[in-house]
């Protein structure tokens, strides 16, 4: 306190009492406090320029000269990289080699694809979409016209809608995410999957937004079930005791972007059975291939009908076996199975889970004509399909979108 009162009184033009005097000279004490503050300030000053000087240094590819003038700033001060903000400036030379400092940063825009598109906007013409980090001796994809670019996106997605590796593919500079962010792109996903019922976009605001949140099945892998039940076996010879069995089977069901869905009942465990559904025309004699469509009801809940029938094998009559037999003719059967699913989301994916609502068979005799159904009771035994991503499923491109 007394050394607070001393260092005001010797303020200038202030007496003891508070009053002001004639002007004289600082004392010792406050020469040393106004120098001490000159140094901090030129201190952090030199470690602004620094530190910005290492930002345009690796900018332009200069690594280790960036790393020398990083430290030279930290040793001055070591939390200047806390003590600054940089923007890149638009009058600059065009390729973001220029920087000013920026404390505002709620000016910063949410939409990552407008930003990215101003900023090439503020470039200079003869600036590409993208641009080598280092020099290259062979040709650099920013050599390719737009068109090429985005063909070459439409390969990356193909025909069996994979979005996923369109969105990584959109990590790798603002140009490409850009690219990925084409309108076309995603209307053409929507036209594949809903047809004709996704004319307007209402009440989506763009073609992505729809894609994303608009209920659908995945293409990307398989929906499986796994069911398992005990059942009572036969009473041994001598009587004492009967067996009992447990049962464990798997439904698999995988649908494609075209309409097309295969299901599959067998004991076998997905790591057997998962890469034969990779292709439509599996080397299975138990599948059944079919269609399917997407309905929606009033109730905002999603349903998924199919249709599915046995793969169809012609087999060579054997004539020499009734050569001496009269041939019984037996009436020609053709069977159908129509499945109903509810598509619902479980935990943090979604569209993963299919909830089955109806199965029935339909068997008609193609001599009358007549069909003849037989509905299953949707008990404990159809147990709800969860959906598993397969990474085969989409790592080639059969045809472009």
């Amino acid at each position: 306190m007394f050394r607070a009162q001393w260092i005001f009184e010797l303020a200038p033009g202030m007496s003891s009492g508070g009053l002001e005097t004639v002007p004289c000279a600082r004392g010792p004490g406050v020469k040393a406090i106004d120098t001490k503050g000159k140094q901090e300030l030129a201190k952090e000053e030199k470690a602004r320029e620094l530190f910005l000087k290492a930002v345009e240094q690796e900018q332009n590819g200069a690594l280790y000269e960036a790393i020398k003038f990083y430290r030279l700033a930290m040793q001055l001060v070591p939390d200047i990289e806390f003590k600054i903000t940089y923007t890149w400036s638009p009058e600059g030379d065009g390729v973001g080699k220029s920087y000013i400092e920026d404390g505002d940063d709620d000016g910063k825009m949410a939409d990552l694809l407008s930003y990215f598109q101003q900023q090439l906007a503020l470039q200079e013409s003869s600036v590409k979409l993208c641009q080598p980090d280092l020099d290259v001796s062979q040709t650099h994809i920013s050599v390719l016209p737009m068109e090429v670019l985005m063909y070459i996106f439409r390969w990356v997605v193909s025909s069996d809608l994979d979005l996923r590796s369109l969105e990584q593919l959109s990590l790798v500079c603002r140009g490409f995410y850009i690219c990925a962010r084409d309108p076309e792109i995603w209307r053409q996903a929507c036209l594949r999957v809903w047809g004709r019922s996704c004319n307007k976009l209402v009440p989506y605001t763009s073609w992505r937004e729809m894609f994303l949140e608009r209920p659908r099945v995945r293409f990307d892998g398989v929906y499986i079930s796994k069911t398992t039940y005990i059942r009572q076996g036969e009473q041994s010879l001598d009587g004492f005791y009967r067996a009992w069995h447990q049962v464990e089977y798997y439904r698999y069901m995988r649908f494609f972007p075209d309409g097309q869905v295969m299901m599959l009942t067998t004991p076998e465990d997905p790591q057997s059975i998962v890469p034969r559904l990779r292709t439509k025309n599996p080397r299975t004699d138990a599948i059944l291939l079919g269609h399917y469509r997407l309905s929606q009801d009033t109730d905002n809940q999603t349903k998924v009908f199919a249709v599915l029938m046995k793969k169809k094998e012609e087999k060579p009559i054997d004539y020499h076996k009734y050569r001496y037999f009269r041939r019984v003719s037996v009436q020609e059967t053709e069977h159908s199975f129509h499945v109903g699913l509810q598509l619902c989301s479980s935990g943090r994916q979604r569209f993963n889970k299919l909830v089955w609502i109806h199965h029935s068979c339909n068997i008609t005799y193609k001599s009358t004509g007549e069909t003849a159904v037989s509905a299953f009771d949707i008990d404990k035994m159809y147990t709800p399909l969860f959906f598993a991503r397969v990474k085969s499923f989409t790592a080639f491109s059969e045809k472009p979108l």
